[in-house]
């Protein structure tokens, strides 16, 4: 039996964030049949875009923990959107994919890397069987608002 998703965010010191508003036109989540789709977070830092360029003003590390925070924004809609249909964290059967979009320069080439911060966390949190998931992770020239990192989620219910 799965064990409580909310107790292991709990053991993990993990508070669940609010749904984000929308930052323009599209809803932060949609349901097709069991299937959630999580619309791209972008990662922050005390509130505010967390902005850097890979290769240029950011090392893998640091967005690394950034793309983990988008991770734990990407739970609170994932929770969000549960509960819309009526279930919860724990009625998760699946962590489908996610596809992690990273800033960086051109030469720049472990974007794979640093979407590690979000793939890690959903192992962590839901175990390999629900958390692994199918994966892109891309570079891009640039991310809304300058973030460093942007990543979309796909789940099953």
């Amino acid at each position: 039996m799965q064990q409580d998703i909310y107790a292991k965010l709990s053991k993990l010191g993990i508070t669940l964030p609010p749904v984000a508003t929308p930052a323009a036109a599209y809803l932060p989540f949609a349901q097709s049949g069991n299937l959630l789709f999580l619309s791209g977070h972008i990662a922050k830092k005390d509130g505010l875009p967390w902005m850097g360029k890979l290769g240029s003003t950011m090392q893998t590390e640091q967005a690394k923990s950034a793309a983990r925070a988008v991770a734990i924004d990407l739970l609170g809609t994932l929770d969000a959107a549960c509960k819309a249909a009526g279930s919860d964290l724990n009625g998760v059967k699946r962590i489908v994919k996610i596809m992690g979009l990273v800033n960086s320069t051109e030469s720049y080439t472990e974007q794979h890397l640093v979407t590690n911060g979000a793939s890690e966390l959903l192992a962590e949190v839901f175990g390999n069987a629900i958390g692994g998931h199918a994966r892109s992770a891309f570079g891009v020239a640039q991310l809304p608002l300058g973030a460093c990192v942007e990543i979309e989620m796909i789940a099953e219910i």
